[in-house]
Protein backbone atom coordinates (compact mmCIF):
# COMPACT_ATOMS: atom_id res chain seq x y z
CA UNK A 1 0.00 0.00 0.00
CA UNK A 2 2.88 2.52 1.20
CA UNK A 3 4.68 1.77 -2.37
CA UNK A 4 1.20 2.25 -4.22
CA UNK A 5 1.11 6.15 -2.63
CA UNK A 6 4.58 6.59 -3.60
CA UNK A 7 4.59 5.70 -6.86
CA UNK A 8 0.60 7.96 -7.35
CA UNK A 9 2.58 10.49 -5.68
CA UNK A 10 5.82 10.30 -8.20
CA UNK A 11 3.53 10.23 -11.12
CA UNK A 12 1.76 13.03 -9.49
CA UNK A 13 4.62 15.44 -8.97
CA UNK A 14 5.91 14.46 -12.88
CA UNK A 15 2.95 15.02 -14.61
CA UNK A 16 3.04 18.68 -12.97
CA UNK A 17 6.13 19.21 -13.61
CA UNK A 18 5.56 17.94 -17.16
CA UNK A 19 3.18 20.58 -17.36
CA UNK A 20 5.26 22.98 -16.14
CA UNK A 21 8.23 22.25 -18.37
CA UNK A 22 5.87 21.81 -21.37
CA UNK A 23 5.77 24.32 -24.12
CA UNK A 24 4.04 28.01 -23.61
CA UNK A 25 1.19 28.92 -24.97
CA UNK A 26 2.21 31.11 -28.03
CA UNK A 27 -0.88 32.32 -30.27
CA UNK A 28 -0.67 32.69 -33.78
CA UNK A 29 -2.72 35.23 -36.31
CA UNK A 30 -4.40 34.43 -39.56
CA UNK A 31 -6.21 37.08 -41.67
CA UNK A 32 -8.16 37.38 -44.84
CA UNK A 33 -9.10 40.05 -46.77
CA UNK A 34 -12.96 40.90 -48.62
CA UNK A 35 -11.03 41.57 -51.63
CA UNK A 36 -7.10 42.04 -52.77
CA UNK A 37 -8.00 44.31 -55.54
CA UNK A 38 -9.72 47.62 -55.33
CA UNK A 39 -10.63 49.25 -58.99
CA UNK A 40 -10.62 53.38 -58.79
CA UNK A 41 -13.09 54.25 -61.62
CA UNK A 42 -14.21 57.78 -62.38
CA UNK A 43 -17.53 57.40 -60.22
CA UNK A 44 -15.20 56.48 -56.94
CA UNK A 45 -16.29 57.55 -53.57
CA UNK A 46 -14.65 55.67 -51.29
CA UNK A 47 -14.78 51.96 -49.75
CA UNK A 48 -14.81 50.07 -47.19
CA UNK A 49 -12.54 46.75 -47.01
CA UNK A 50 -13.66 43.79 -44.83
CA UNK A 51 -10.76 42.43 -42.95
CA UNK A 52 -11.25 38.81 -40.87
CA UNK A 53 -9.32 36.61 -38.84
CA UNK A 54 -9.26 34.38 -36.11
CA UNK A 55 -6.71 33.43 -33.46
CA UNK A 56 -5.30 30.31 -33.19
CA UNK A 57 -4.73 28.70 -29.52
CA UNK A 58 -6.37 31.17 -27.80
CA UNK A 59 -6.73 30.67 -24.19
CA UNK A 60 -10.34 30.61 -23.39
CA UNK A 61 -9.91 31.98 -20.00
CA UNK A 62 -8.07 35.65 -21.55
CA UNK A 63 -10.92 35.72 -24.09
CA UNK A 64 -13.58 35.50 -21.78
CA UNK A 65 -11.66 38.72 -19.91
CA UNK A 66 -10.92 40.60 -23.07
CA UNK A 67 -6.82 39.98 -22.58
CA UNK A 68 -6.53 39.85 -26.25
CA UNK A 69 -6.67 43.04 -28.83
CA UNK A 70 -6.60 43.52 -32.39
CA UNK A 71 -5.03 45.88 -34.43
CA UNK A 72 -5.65 46.18 -37.95
CA UNK A 73 -4.55 49.15 -40.96
CA UNK A 74 -4.04 49.94 -44.00
CA UNK A 75 -0.90 51.52 -45.18
CA UNK A 76 -0.40 53.14 -48.29
CA UNK A 77 2.94 53.37 -50.58
CA UNK A 78 5.22 55.32 -48.94
CA UNK A 79 7.15 58.66 -50.39
CA UNK A 80 8.64 61.72 -49.15
CA UNK A 81 6.47 64.72 -48.54
CA UNK A 82 7.01 68.27 -47.76
CA UNK A 83 5.62 70.23 -45.51
CA UNK A 84 5.69 74.67 -46.03
CA UNK A 85 5.07 77.24 -43.30
CA UNK A 86 4.15 79.94 -44.68
CA UNK A 87 5.39 83.88 -43.31
CA UNK A 88 3.49 87.83 -44.87
CA UNK A 89 6.17 89.13 -46.23
CA UNK A 90 5.35 93.11 -46.80
CA UNK A 91 2.02 92.01 -46.83
CA UNK A 92 2.51 89.19 -48.64
CA UNK A 93 2.13 85.29 -47.64
CA UNK A 94 4.85 83.52 -49.15
CA UNK A 95 6.55 80.26 -48.37
CA UNK A 96 9.76 80.69 -46.50
CA UNK A 97 10.58 77.46 -44.70
CA UNK A 98 9.91 73.57 -45.99
CA UNK A 99 10.96 70.56 -43.96
CA UNK A 100 11.24 67.47 -46.30
CA UNK A 101 10.08 63.85 -44.48
CA UNK A 102 10.67 60.45 -45.74
CA UNK A 103 8.78 56.99 -45.68
CA UNK A 104 5.84 58.56 -45.24
CA UNK A 105 2.57 56.80 -46.03
CA UNK A 106 0.13 58.54 -48.71
CA UNK A 107 -2.51 56.87 -47.09
CA UNK A 108 -3.25 55.50 -43.38
CA UNK A 109 -6.15 53.46 -41.91
CA UNK A 110 -6.30 52.26 -38.53
CA UNK A 111 -8.91 50.03 -36.71
CA UNK A 112 -8.77 48.74 -33.46
CA UNK A 113 -10.83 46.64 -30.55
CA UNK A 114 -10.35 49.50 -28.28
CA UNK A 115 -8.25 52.80 -28.71
CA UNK A 116 -4.09 52.17 -28.80
CA UNK A 117 -3.11 54.15 -25.58
CA UNK A 118 -5.70 51.50 -23.69
CA UNK A 119 -4.06 48.42 -25.56
CA UNK A 120 0.02 49.06 -25.43
CA UNK A 121 2.53 51.21 -23.74
CA UNK A 122 3.24 54.45 -25.83
CA UNK A 123 6.69 52.53 -26.00
CA UNK A 124 5.66 49.36 -27.58
CA UNK A 125 3.82 51.50 -30.14
CA UNK A 126 6.36 53.52 -31.34
CA UNK A 127 8.41 50.55 -31.72
CA UNK A 128 5.99 49.18 -34.01
CA UNK A 129 4.93 52.36 -35.80
CA UNK A 130 1.49 51.41 -34.56
CA UNK A 131 -1.13 54.85 -35.07
CA UNK A 132 -1.23 58.50 -36.84
CA UNK A 133 0.91 59.67 -33.62
CA UNK A 134 3.51 56.97 -33.56
CA UNK A 135 4.25 56.63 -37.71
CA UNK A 136 8.16 56.29 -38.30
CA UNK A 137 8.84 59.09 -40.26
CA UNK A 138 11.81 61.32 -40.12
CA UNK A 139 12.47 64.53 -41.65
CA UNK A 140 15.59 65.18 -44.90
CA UNK A 141 18.61 67.46 -44.27
CA UNK A 142 16.71 69.26 -41.47
CA UNK A 143 18.51 69.63 -37.56
CA UNK A 144 16.23 71.84 -36.52
CA UNK A 145 14.53 70.17 -33.60
CA UNK A 146 12.74 72.98 -31.87
CA UNK A 147 10.30 72.99 -34.88
CA UNK A 148 10.18 69.81 -35.95
CA UNK A 149 7.70 68.74 -33.75
CA UNK A 150 5.29 71.79 -35.38
CA UNK A 151 6.38 70.53 -38.71
CA UNK A 152 5.10 66.70 -38.38
CA UNK A 153 2.35 67.66 -36.35
CA UNK A 154 1.36 69.83 -39.69
CA UNK A 155 1.61 67.01 -42.20
CA UNK A 156 -0.49 64.45 -40.23
CA UNK A 157 -2.99 67.11 -39.48
CA UNK A 158 -3.01 67.81 -43.38
CA UNK A 159 -3.15 64.65 -44.22
CA UNK A 160 -6.48 63.78 -41.64
CA UNK A 161 -7.93 66.53 -43.27
CA UNK A 162 -7.41 65.32 -46.89
CA UNK A 163 -9.39 62.04 -45.56
CA UNK A 164 -5.95 60.12 -46.29
CA UNK A 165 -5.53 59.19 -42.71
CA UNK A 166 -8.03 57.45 -40.39
CA UNK A 167 -8.58 56.08 -37.26
CA UNK A 168 -11.63 53.53 -35.57
CA UNK A 169 -10.73 53.30 -32.19
CA UNK A 170 -13.50 50.26 -32.07
CA UNK A 171 -13.52 49.58 -35.61
CA UNK A 172 -12.81 45.53 -34.89
CA UNK A 173 -15.05 43.08 -33.44
CA UNK A 174 -14.61 39.44 -32.40
CA UNK A 175 -17.86 37.91 -34.23
CA UNK A 176 -17.10 34.58 -31.70
CA UNK A 177 -14.40 33.22 -29.15
CA UNK A 178 -11.65 33.48 -31.36
CA UNK A 179 -12.90 35.34 -34.98
CA UNK A 180 -13.08 38.98 -35.74
CA UNK A 181 -13.47 41.35 -38.53
CA UNK A 182 -12.24 44.79 -39.43
CA UNK A 183 -13.40 46.96 -41.71
CA UNK A 184 -11.05 49.72 -42.89
CA UNK A 185 -12.29 52.85 -44.28
CA UNK A 186 -10.36 53.75 -48.21
CA UNK A 187 -10.63 57.41 -48.44
CA UNK A 188 -11.54 58.72 -52.39
CA UNK A 189 -8.42 60.29 -52.18
CA UNK A 190 -6.59 56.82 -51.59
CA UNK A 191 -3.65 56.66 -54.07
CA UNK A 192 -2.83 53.32 -56.64
CA UNK A 193 -0.40 51.04 -56.08
CA UNK A 194 0.43 48.22 -53.47
CA UNK A 195 -0.87 49.11 -50.28
CA UNK A 196 -0.30 46.33 -47.19
CA UNK A 197 -2.95 45.29 -44.86
CA UNK A 198 -1.31 44.61 -40.96
CA UNK A 199 -3.02 42.92 -38.17
CA UNK A 200 -1.33 42.55 -34.74
CA UNK A 201 -2.34 40.55 -31.95
CA UNK A 202 -1.67 41.88 -28.30
CA UNK A 203 -2.33 39.76 -25.20
CA UNK A 204 -2.36 42.15 -22.17
CA UNK A 205 -0.16 44.47 -23.71
CA UNK A 206 2.09 42.63 -25.45
CA UNK A 207 2.63 41.95 -29.40
CA UNK A 208 2.46 38.01 -29.58
CA UNK A 209 2.27 38.28 -33.54
CA UNK A 210 1.32 39.65 -36.60
CA UNK A 211 0.30 39.10 -40.10
CA UNK A 212 0.42 41.28 -43.35
CA UNK A 213 -1.40 41.01 -46.66
CA UNK A 214 -0.76 42.70 -49.66
CA UNK A 215 -3.74 44.87 -51.82
CA UNK A 216 -3.47 46.55 -54.92
CA UNK A 217 -5.18 49.56 -55.86
CA UNK A 218 -5.35 50.53 -59.33
CA UNK A 219 -7.50 53.28 -61.61
CA UNK A 220 -9.47 51.38 -64.08
CA UNK A 221 -11.52 52.50 -67.45
CA UNK A 222 -11.49 56.07 -69.08
CA UNK A 223 -9.36 57.91 -66.23
CA UNK A 224 -6.76 55.06 -66.03
CA UNK A 225 -6.58 55.98 -69.73
CA UNK A 226 -6.29 59.50 -69.11
CA UNK A 227 -3.26 58.88 -66.52
CA UNK A 228 -1.47 57.04 -68.58
CA UNK A 229 -1.58 58.99 -71.46
CA UNK A 230 -0.23 61.91 -69.46
CA UNK A 231 2.47 60.14 -68.12
CA UNK A 232 3.53 57.99 -71.38
CA UNK A 233 2.55 60.57 -74.07
CA UNK A 234 3.21 63.72 -72.10
CA UNK A 235 3.68 66.03 -75.25
CA UNK A 236 0.33 65.04 -76.92
CA UNK A 237 -1.25 64.80 -73.33
CA UNK A 238 -0.73 68.80 -73.03
CA UNK A 239 -1.56 69.60 -76.62
CA UNK A 240 -4.86 67.76 -76.57
CA UNK A 241 -5.31 69.70 -73.45
CA UNK A 242 -4.81 73.14 -74.58
CA UNK A 243 -6.62 72.29 -78.16
CA UNK A 244 -9.51 71.28 -75.66
CA UNK A 245 -9.19 74.20 -73.79
CA UNK A 246 -9.39 76.58 -77.10
CA UNK A 247 -12.44 74.58 -78.40
CA UNK A 248 -14.31 74.70 -74.77
CA UNK A 249 -13.67 78.63 -74.88
CA UNK A 250 -14.72 79.23 -78.53
CA UNK A 251 -17.79 76.68 -78.18
CA UNK A 252 -18.95 78.98 -74.85
CA UNK A 253 -18.49 81.98 -76.79
CA UNK A 254 -20.77 80.90 -79.59
CA UNK A 255 -23.44 79.80 -76.96
CA UNK A 256 -23.63 82.83 -75.20
CA UNK A 257 -22.96 85.42 -77.66
CA UNK A 258 -25.25 88.24 -77.54
CA UNK A 259 -27.23 89.09 -80.75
Amino acid sequence: MIRFLVAALTLALGGAASAQDGPLRQETLEIGTSTNQIAITSDFSGADLTVFGAINDADPMLLSRGDYDIVVLLEGPKAEADVRRKERVFGIWVNRQTVTFEHVPRSYSISSTRPLSDIASPQALSSEGLGVDHLRISPVGYFDASDLATFRAAMLRLNATDELYEYEPDGVKFVSNSLFRASLRLSVNIPQGIHTVQAYLFKKGQLVDRRALPLNVVKTGFEAQITTAAHEYALFYGLAAVCIALMSGWLASVIFRKN
